[in-house]
């Protein structure tokens, strides 16, 4: 299998090419989950895999907790469905608490103050009540506990890893959280076996091809656990190697042709970037000097290489993009990208402003 292949086949299992999907939900089920500590990217994000949503209707799914926003897997926050979120929790929670332990001591956060915490906040929320963050601190204090800064923040985040909270409704702008119980009363639990098979299918499903190590990244899991589900998960997948690396994927994945250009314009985090840790198939090592720090920002794709980075601002009533490729771009290559930029500008339901060497293909 070529390198573009590789490339084909994950925009086409990650549904960025011929989305086959219908609802925000079905997408993050598909992924597993869906990296999301910058919302906004986030919601273009699953956008990118559906047709014919705007962000409205990935909000209005946020609001009705069809999607939560809860830390898991590693210590970001990632989209989840309510269905999955607790065995999700149950499998890699231990994992990322040992991450957060350094954080835990030297602020003083021990089990028997978080078993503290953990009531205070249980007592606030029931009965379907949801809180910012901010009231979660006067809570807090109120129960004699001081949260303020990192500490509420780590206080918080624990929470969410035992399964006590996840994301409520958005207040305005303000996110706030309720009792997993109350918000995902469908939650599903897994034996720990079972658990680790099903995130190592979804994972090589939806994200292959990818190899162990990049399972591992993703998944904040030992390589022991990742191989484990792997081996039970071999079954419904196919071993490639490539360069000598070893790549699994999804048995059934049919030939994919992209067709050129392809160009998408991928939010910061988006799971085709963030995914890897080898990122040496969607990234010429030419520009891996510039992409050094950029590659978990907005990132232009074309036929499944990342050629630069892009950002929007928002001014009188349009979105403004802003390009910095990594080397020229073809006539082709810029209409490409204007089309994937005007279907920004109709996932916002807002009209969009082009880098002006864009301009004359704006049409």
């Amino acid at each position: 299998m070529p390198v573009l292949d590789i490339v084909a086949h994950r925009l086409y299992n990650q549904q960025l090419e011929r989305p086959r999907l219908h609802t925000p939900n079905e997408v993050v089920a598909w992924l597993g989950a869906v990296q999301a500590q910058d919302y906004a990217g986030a919601k273009w994000a699953l956008g990118q895999r559906l047709k014919g949503v705007t962000d409205a209707d990935i909000e209005q799914a946020f609001t009705e907790g069809k999607i939560l926003r809860t830390h898991v897997m590693r210590p970001t926050w990632h989209f989840v469905t309510p269905e999955d979120i607790r065995w999700l929790l149950e499998l890699t929670a231990s994992r990322v608490n040992a991450v957060n332990g350094t954080m835990y001591r030297k602020l003083e956060l021990d089990e028997a103050l978080f078993l503290r915490t953990n009531d205070a906040i249980i007592k606030a929320l029931q009965g379907g009540r949801h809180l910012t963050r901010t009231e979660l601190a006067g809570v807090l204090e109120q129960a004699g506990i001081i949260a303020e800064g990192m500490r509420l923040g780590y206080i918080v985040h624990r929470a969410e890893l035992d399964g006590i909270v996840c994301s409520g409704p958005r207040r305005g702008k303000q996110f706030t959280y309720m009792l997993l119980d109350e918000r995902a009363p469908q939650a599903r639990t897994l034996d720990h076996e079972t658990a680790l098979a099903e995130l190592t299918r979804r994972f090589f499903t939806s994200h292959g091809p990818a190899t162990v190590q990049d399972f591992a990244w993703w998944s904040g899991l030992t390589i022991a656990d990742v191989k484990a589900g792997l081996a039970m998960a071999k079954p419904q997948l196919v071993e490639e190697t490539i360069n000598g690396k070893t790549y699994w994927l999804d048995s059934s994945v049919p030939t994919v042709d992209l067709g050129s250009p392809k160009a998408f314009l991928l939010p910061p985090y988006d799971e085709y970037a963030i995914a890897y840790r080898d990122h040496s198939a969607v990234l010429d090592l030419r520009y891996a000097e510039q992409a050094k720090n950029t590659i978990f920002n907005g990132v232009m794709v074309i036929d499944g290489q990342v050629l630069g980075n892009w950002k929007r601002t928002f001014t009188k009533g349009a979105v403004v993009i802003e390009s910095a490729p990594f080397r020229p771009l073809t006539a082709a290559e810029q209409g490409a990208l204007a089309a994937a930029v005007r279907r920004f500008g109709e996932f916002l339901d807002l009209p969009v402003i082009l880098p002006a060497e864009w301009e004359r293909l704006e049409s």
